[in-house]
């Protein structure tokens, strides 16, 4: 049974299922690439800076600034370009920043979720209304007898429907727990990668105040006359 066969025994429930299902592919796709790409280079840019700021905060700006085009270099860059925070501040800016892009993340898992949700009882409203059509031409004088002998196949092909609704609903549920696997993954590398950040600022701000309290800015007077 070819495609076109499959919708038009599938009944008209098929037509908003053809459509869900080419919004999960595109959704699913890019959804794909974006993760490739942010799974293989996540880690790299955190060591990245991470190390650079505990050696150089200036260079450590410069770094970040390179890799903005992603969702952790925007994160680490939102702090690091502040001037002279103080610790809380840059505790708030890391935090704002991690939510903005954690939420930006998760772009398409809405479209996903509306599939799971209305696959299947699109499928099934496909199959109550091809029973109806099957059943509604059968009288029960009619019963035993071979003029039934359509309603079976009229049963079954309304069944296509269903099993289209719930492949659909399948496919896109695995790529959505996919995606919210990898979304956990980068949550936890956003926390480790912001505190250790924090940590670095924290001693190079406690440093930075010893220095100034130390050094007395107002010359040693002479002995008043």
């Amino acid at each position: 049974m070819n495609p076109v066969e499959l919708m038009q025994k599938g009944g008209i429930a098929m037509w908003p299922l053809l459509f869900l299902s080419i919004l999960s592919v595109s959704t699913i796709m890019e959804r794909i690439w974006f993760w490739s790409r942010v799974v293989l280079r996540s880690s790299q840019i955190v060591n990245r800076v991470v190390d650079t700021a505990a050696r150089d905060w200036d260079l450590a700006v410069k770094v970040a600034k390179d890799h903005q085009d992603y969702p952790i270099g925007k994160f680490l860059l939102a702090p690091l370009r502040l001037q002279n925070p103080d610790p809380e501040v840059f505790h708030l800016s890391l935090e704002s920043a991690a939510d903005d892009q954690l939420a930006l993340m998760r772009r398409g898992d809405k479209v996903l979720e509306a599939i799971v949700a209305l696959s299947p009882l699109l499928g099934l409203l496909g199959t109550v209304l091809g029973l109806i059509r099957s059943l509604s031409s059968i009288q029960i004088s009619d019963l035993g007898t071979s003029s039934t002998a359509g309603v079976t196949l009229g049963i079954g092909e309304s069944l296509i429907s269903t099993a289209t609704g719930m492949i659909v609903a399948i496919v896109s549920l695995a790529f959505y727990r996919i995606f919210q696997g990898l979304w956990f993954n980068q949550m936890r590398i956003f926390r480790k990668a912001g505190g250790d950040l924090e940590v670095i600022y924290r001693q190079r701000w406690l440093d930075e105040e010893e220095n100034h309290s130390t050094y007395d800015p107002m010359p040693s007077r002479g002995n008043e006359r």
